[in-house]
């Protein structure tokens, strides 16, 4: 009977081994993916490595410099001020919260940055929950070097924050394709855009075609459809593509995000909005009339100026957004 029990027991371990090795590798990715071959990423480090883009700097030079001038390129840092937002999410969200599990800084998860970093650093959810710690320790640091003007602190620390960003492979590897099990994954050593074919280059030696990447869905990953209701406490930040769908489409519009931020305006990958004045220019209208007249208040008589502004939306959304 024991020696029954005994082979019972190791053909479950034999059956029960694979699942669990899936189980503690869940959200990684399927197949050769990045995240998949080279597993989960215990530090920022290793996250930055994961997802290391520099190679395309050296054929692609012009856009990389666009790239460089856009808000992508510095998505967790900001001006200072998102890497900042990322501490008052925790103080004053996740810690006032009574359900969180989070009472210290110590005790962040990827969970509950997910709010902001499913569209600011999308590859965390690759990552371990070391890395989220790490990556808030580095954002209180960077803080607090500011305040008591420790330079080279602050500067190492934006360093860091600035090497976590939304780079050539998020969009043109990691998220290039949203209909995974009708498209298939996205695979390691693969850049997706609008050819298919061999790349000249030793980490990314193939091209493939990407079927949203002249689509506004693949912006709309990011910028919004509105509450985020597959996460445990959803939010709500950017909501430019469901208004681009409901107002924009519904309406009989045809452009794309793509074909306004970047291709009409020249901006390429640089990829503006409120804050380039020619985005500015091409999205709205002004009508402005003024014109002065005597307010007279008994025997008092005041000069007084009238302006009236007629502002006009242009844009295929609600603006401003996020």
């Amino acid at each position: 009977m024991k020696s029954n029990s005994l082979w019972i027991v190791l053909a479950l371990a034999l059956v029960l081994v694979p699942f669990l090795a899936l189980a503690g590798d869940e959200g990684t990715g399927r197949d050769k993916t990045i995240a998949a071959k080279q597993g989960k990423a215990n530090t920022i480090a290793e996250l930055v490595a994961m997802y290391d883009s520099s190679s395309c700097e050296e054929c692609h030079l012009d856009i990389h410099a666009d790239w460089l001038k856009s808000a992508h390129s510095r998505s967790i840092f900001g001006t200072g001020r998102t890497a900042a937002t990322f501490r008052t999410t925790i103080l004053n969200g996740c810690m006032e919260w009574p359900y969180s599990g989070v009472k210290e800084f110590e005790e962040v998860k990827v969970e509950h940055l997910q709010g902001c970093t499913k569209c600011h650093l999308p590859q965390l959810a690759d990552a371990t929950d070391e890395v989220a710690q790490e990556m808030m320790n580095t954002i209180l640091t960077f803080m607090k070097a500011y305040q008591e003007g420790d330079t080279e602190t602050f500067e190492k620390n934006k360093a860091t924050l600035l090497s976590l960003n939304i780079n050539c492979l998020v969009c043109h590897n990691r998220n290039a394709i949203v209909h995974k099990w009708t498209d298939g994954y996205p695979q390691q050593g693969v850049v997706y855009g609008s050819m298919e074919g061999e790349h000249p280059s030793d980490d990314f030696p193939a091209m493939a075609k990407s079927p949203i990447m002249k689509e506004s869905i693949l912006c709309g990953q990011c910028h919004g459809l509105g509450p985020n209701f597959e996460l445990e406490n959803p939010t709500q930040c950017a909501t430019a593509y469901g208004s681009y769908l409901w107002a924009y489409k519904a309406e009989g519009g045809r452009e794309t995000c793509q074909e306004c931020h970047m291709h009409k305006t020249g901006l390429g990958h640089n990829m503006q909005s409120y804050r380039d004045p020619g985005m500015i220019e091409a999205a709205l209208d002004f009508d402005v009339e003024a014109y002065g007249m005597h307010w007279r208040d008994g025997s008092l008589v005041s000069p007084k100026a009238v302006v009236k502004v007629a502002m006009t939306n242009k844009t295929g959304h609600s603006i401003p957004d996020g």
